[in-house]
């Protein structure tokens, strides 16, 4: 097969809804197709996609936001939108090495172990100790004798693993209405709010390296390719689950991807979902069930929280290596760097020219005239709009 190249130099596209800026393009319209953004930061190592904001990582350590900053969610001193990418000029001492954006907060960890936050802090998805928000980043006093490696940020609550022995060890804060943040710290037994990070229990079979945050959901990869999940949950009728549960499967996967009712799961270049009926035309279903002791009856354990994991058809004789997931729309990559999207597209997320939902994955051009097709494409999903970079 010939092997298609772009048009231009741009390695940058953005699309789908842009009401406060959160496509860099400078506009304020939705945009149904790829659109390049000529003067982006290169290289980009990361783009973590929130409720309406971007943030980006480049290859020098160094973070650039865009988008809704009503919160301060942007770090820019001033709670103000920005329709372009600009430096976040409060980290430029330090070197970043992960980033994440939740609905409107963020978060920022160096690779000397520091953790960083700013945006909306009125849940404690901050973990400062206090509901005030901040429009600059703030390290968290909580970490600061430890060594965070990852933070994920969801719609009010935050994850963040932190290197401890040789397992590591997961923390969480913020709104815990949902069971979001892992833990049961009241003395009813129900999962509420926490202004200050918390160990998460539960982590002691596996050496957990990655974890995951969206909407009410939380969930955490180990190195064996163990997924456990908790929060709101994936069922039909979700239940509130405020204590990790390994998805038990024989596949091992190698990666998550979390939407607001529906996960992503990569396994072995195939692509599975828990969820996600209303925009996922799914097939060739198996049962998958969680192991461990839950804090509710076990009747109603079983028919609530249990999922089944079905493998999204993808017909495109391609196995899948890169994986996103925004509020209900999904995206990847395949190994030939193809990106296919599908779900809720009535902003243009989609990247399809229109505001159809899609039953399955649907190919998208990237460019004016003809697709690009190379393998380090990578995608990034938030709520209603979808980036694509090709390093």
């Amino acid at each position: 097969m010939e092997k298609l190249v772009a048009d231009s130099e741009e390695k940058v596209w953005s699309f789908g809804a842009g009401t406060d800026g959160q496509l860099g393009t400078g506009t304020l319209q939705d945009q149904l197709l790829p659109q390049p953004l000529l003067d982006f930061p290169h290289p980009v190592a990361h783009i973590a996609c929130g409720g309406a904001h971007a943030v980006a990582l480049t290859g020098d350590g160094r973070v650039w936001t865009w988008g809704r900053g009503a919160c301060g969610q942007l770090g820019h001193g001033e709670p103000a939108n920005c329709l372009q990418p600009k430096l976040v000029q409060l980290l430029e001492p330090f070197a970043v090495s992960s980033v994440s954006a939740g609905w409107s907060h963020s978060g920022f960890v160096t690779d000397r172990g520091q953790l960083f936050m700013c945006g909306d802090g009125s849940f404690g998805q901050l973990g400062n100790g206090n509901p005030q928000s901040c429009s600059s980043p703030v390290e968290v006093p909580f970490f600061i004798s430890k060594h965070v490696e990852q933070v994920a940020c969801g719609m009010r609550h935050s994850l963040v693993l932190v290197r401890e022995s040789l397992k590591g060890s997961v923390y969480g804060f913020g709104l815990g209405r949902h069971g979001q943040i892992g833990m049961s710290i009241s003395g009813s037994g129900k999962p509420e709010s926490s202004n200050v990070p918390r160990i998460i229990p539960g982590f002691q079979k596996h050496r957990i390296l990655h974890i995951c945050a969206n909407g009410d959901q939380s969930a955490a990869l180990s190195a064996d390719g163990q997924l456990y999940t908790w929060g709101r949950g994936f069922g039909g009728r979700s239940l509130a689950v405020h204590s990790p549960r390994i998805l038990t499967s024989s596949m091992r996967f190698s990666y998550v991807a979390l939407g607001w009712k529906h996960a992503l799961l990569l396994a072995d270049g195939e692509l599975y979902m828990l969820g996600g009926n209303r925009h996922g035309m799914l097939s060739r279903s198996q049962e998958a069930t969680v192991e461990g002791q839950p804090s509710i009856s076990p009747v109603q354990y079983t028919s609530e929280v249990a999922s089944t994991l079905e493998r999204v058809p993808c017909n495109f004789g391609e196995k899948a290596v890169s994986i996103a997931a925004g509020a209900e729309h999904s995206a990847l990559v395949t190994e030939e760097g193809k990106v296919f999207t599908w779900g809720w597209g009535e902003h243009g997320q989609l990247g399809l020219g229109n505001t159809d939902d899609q039953i399955s994955p649907q190919i998208v051009n990237i460019g004016y005239r003809r697709p690009i097709c190379d393998a380090q494409i990578r995608v990034y999903c938030g709520s209603g709009f979808t980036f694509v970079v090709k390093p």
